[in-house]
């Protein structure tokens, strides 16, 4: 073998040896006989091994330049800008490629932009060479030059679509389709420049996993149009970072749409009888008990509600409370349950309780997973409330319990089952005697007791979820607790 192959083979590149030999050749003509071609070779080979990376997760915005391989996973639109300081229109194009250590988008523009949306397709493969930065969505390579390289071998599946497990920091163009697992209404905020905005969030599963969707200014009421266990199809998200977890964004550029189609998301769930106090977890199980829609006041004057659910798996059985727009979900008996981000809390007498807030999702699963059958038609016959297993009961369906005479209280505040009411006493201006559970602690504390709910002043430390006794003087409708008497 020649200088130059000797060289070559000491190489490691995906560089084709032709394109390595002309390379030499060419840089023995610039250094116009200075340097023979042994050491144009390894100046070549110095350059390369400077700038080729191992794979995208190398690339870093501190680096000058780079080259790498990679397959095209999307070719973005190509778009046009009014350049400052030219009359001439400008054009550029995002293309997100990828190997088997990461995911980049590259941006290339003008001549090369024209081209690369006539000719790149999602498959092809290509040897990017450019200059790294951070970007507007992350990390962004400029390209200076950009060659097909068809022989060469990436190990990654390319798709115009993405899946949740797909998305990274920094991906554009993003085309998800995903089930919707829950929506929040729009909010407004008020920017820095003194005009407001308004956002609203949404929460897609897929096969792959959950994310969390952000809807910006005119997308945001898109969030109010979809309802959970519908299908949607988001075009030209981006991928963003908050608190640590990706999120997707959609923009004045993306949409959201129904489709007609069919997304399975099953969570990875936590066995509720391994579930641990101030842990947030994902849990699910089928429905045992349900309770009605509770509402009450807040310090601060609003209204509020809550809805309580027990759901057992084989490991066990736990009560979620359901806050807010939560509380009007149709949850049924025999129902299998998915709360997915839930804070695992204190509840009554001791017991374990799941509470699902603003970051929680509620997914009434089409069909249980096939390990739980036999767990919900447990769970089901052992409370009398019927079988999981679908149809109808038919004469042999067991007639439901007594209403229970214990409170049923709920993580911080939800209704009770049947209680007694003691007589009241000369209510008018003297003393009156109730019996609930406690809605709303601090002052005054709140008690419902199924039917109505009463204030109470008392220097009594209540906990949200305790079935008491008061007595005292009323006034303004309030009583004032001079005897407080906790259940047994």
């Amino acid at each position: 073998m020649g200088v130059i192959a000797d060289v070559y083979e000491d190489l490691d590149t995906d560089v084709d040896f032709e394109e390595f030999e002309a390379a030499v050749e060419d840089k023995v003509e610039q250094m116009g006989g200075l340097a023979d071609e042994e050491t144009a070779a390894m100046l070549i080979a110095h350059e390369l091994r400077d700038q080729e990376v191992e794979g995208i997760a190398d690339v870093d915005p501190g680096m000058d330049d780079v080259k790498f391989l990679a397959k095209v996973m999307r070719v973005g639109d190509l778009r046009t800008f009014e350049r400052d300081d030219a009359d001439d229109e400008g054009r550029v194009v995002n293309i997100d490629v990828a190997d088997e250590t990461g995911r980049v988008t590259i941006t290339m523009w003008d001549g090369m932009a024209d081209d690369a949306v006539e000719r790149l397709e999602p498959g092809d493969t290509v040897r990017v060479a450019g200059r790294p930065k951070d970007g507007y969505n992350g990390l962004e390579v400029d390209v200076d030059k950009a060659e097909p390289a068809p022989d060469a071998e990436v190990d990654v599946e390319s798709t115009d679509t993405h899946r949740v497990e797909d998305l990274s920091l920094g991906l554009s163009d993003v085309t998800l389709t995903g089930r919707v697992l829950s929506t929040d209404t729009v909010r407004t905020f008020d920017r820095d420049d003194g005009s407001e905005g308004r956002v609203s969030n949404l929460t897609l599963g897929d096969p792959t996993g959950r994310i969390r969707v952000t809807l910006w200014d005119g997308k945001a009421d898109l969030a109010t149009e979809f309802g959970a266990g519908e299908t949607v199809e988001i075009v030209d998200g981006y991928v963003r970072e908050r608190d640590g977890t990706l999120e997707l964004h959609v923009g004045d550029r993306g949409t959201v749409d129904a489709i007609d189609d069919d997304v399975e998301y099953v969570p990875d769930t936590t066995d509720i009888g391994a579930l641990e106090l101030g842990e947030t977890a994902d849990v699910a199980g089928g429905v045992i008990e349900t309770d009605p829609k509770r509402t009450f006041d807040r310090d601060d004057g609003s209204e509020g509600q809550v809805r309580n659910v027990r759901i057992k798996d084989e490991t066990g059985d736990i009560r979620v409370a359901l806050w807010g727009d939560k509380a009007d979900r149709d949850i049924d008996l025999a129902d299998y349950v998915a709360f997915t981000d839930v804070e695992i809390q204190d509840g009554w007498q001791d017991d374990l309780e799941a509470s699902a807030g603003w970051q929680s999702t509620v997914n009434v699963m089409e069909d249980a997973p096939e390990d739980a059958t036999d767990t919900q038609t447990e769970a089901a016959q052992s409370t009398g409330l019927g079988a999981f297993s679908g149809g109808d009961a038919g004469s042999d369906t067991p007639t439901p319990p007594e209403a229970k005479t214990e409170p049923d209280p709920g993580a911080g505040g939800s209704a009770t089952a049947a209680v007694t009411e003691p007589p009241a006493e000369d209510a008018e201006g003297g003393t009156e005697t109730f019996t609930g559970t406690v809605v709303q602690a601090g002052s005054p504390v709140v008690l419902d007791d199924g039917t109505e709910t009463r204030s109470v002043e008392t220097d009594e430390s209540l906990r949200l979820g305790e079935k008491v006794t008061v007595s005292g003087p009323v006034a303004d409708g309030t009583i004032t607790a001079t005897e407080v008497e906790r259940a047994e």
